[in-house]
């Protein structure tokens, strides 16, 4: 239900910007705007060093419904001419359950807050009608409120924190490749990071169909990783799986 509430209220948002936004302004102005809604579907996976070895949790997004606090998943495009600027947020707050095998037998309950925000500037280095090509650079800005609480069968429990936020330069490419009238291909992948103990890259494929001007739908395959030192414990995130969108052009 928090899914629904934050899809819903993400929609309303890119439709009172779009309208804010008029066409003709955007015909003067030389730029050309999109608002994309999208719903993410991952497998979902995260792990933290300790003191007393490591931990990590693996969840499912058929089990991630159940679990779902909120979340929420929206990005913003502008182009004009052989220039482009791309911000892309993802909100997700989560919690969920592992059974550890071994000796032990231990539970894990994890409790997830993420915020992820890549915002990029690109230039086009190819534009024909068969495929356009996108250079781009910029930065990912990730934030976790993460805890991991690890209860053995026959002793206590303990809780280990991962909560920081940090920014990595990042660079990428993006090819959009025109397969009919209505039909496009879209493959991107980016990485981040060029630091000792810390790293992201992701990669986008979609296939988008353009219902008319101004409206296209979107669906896909998406992996984003990152990988940092907190505190000098090794952080891990990495979520992939399937992703359905609609884009409204102004």
């Amino acid at each position: 239900m928090a899914l629904k509430h934050g899809l819903k209220g993400g929609a309303i948002a890119a439709a009172m910007l779009a309208s804010a936004t008029t066409t003709a302004s955007a015909q003067q102005s030389g730029w050309s705007y999109e608002a994309t809604i999208y719903l993410f579907m991952p497998e979902t996976e995260t792990s933290f060093e300790t003191p007393a070895g490591k931990v990590d949790g693996t969840l499912s997004f058929s089990d991630a419904l159940e679990n779902l606090d909120f979340a929420f998943m929206g990005a913003l495009a502008a182009t004009n001419g052989q220039w482009s600027v791309l911000a892309d947020y993802n909100y997700t707050n989560l919690s969920f359950g592992n059974t550890l095998g071994g000796p032990a037998n231990s539970e894990l309950e994890t409790s997830v807050k993420t915020q992820f925000l890549t915002a990029l500037l690109g230039y086009r280095v190819r534009d024909d009608q068969s495929v356009k090509v996108d250079l781009a650079g910029g930065f990912r800005w990730y934030s976790t409120d993460t805890e991991f609480t690890l209860t053995p069968e026959r002793a206590p429990s303990r809780t280990n924190t991962a909560d920081d936020s940090w920014f990595d330069p990042v660079v990428g490419v993006r090819a959009r490749f025109s397969l009919s009238d209505s039909w496009t291909s879209t493959a991107y992948v980016d990485y981040g990071g060029f630091r000792s103990g810390s790293q992201t890259w992701s990669v986008l494929l979609t296939a988008d169909y353009a219902i008319n001007e101004r409206w296209v739908l979107r669906g896909g395959y998406r992996y984003i990783s990152f990988d940092h030192d907190i505190n000098g414990s090794e952080y891990k995130f990495d979520q992939s799986g399937p992703l359905f969108g609609a884009t409204y052009r102004f």
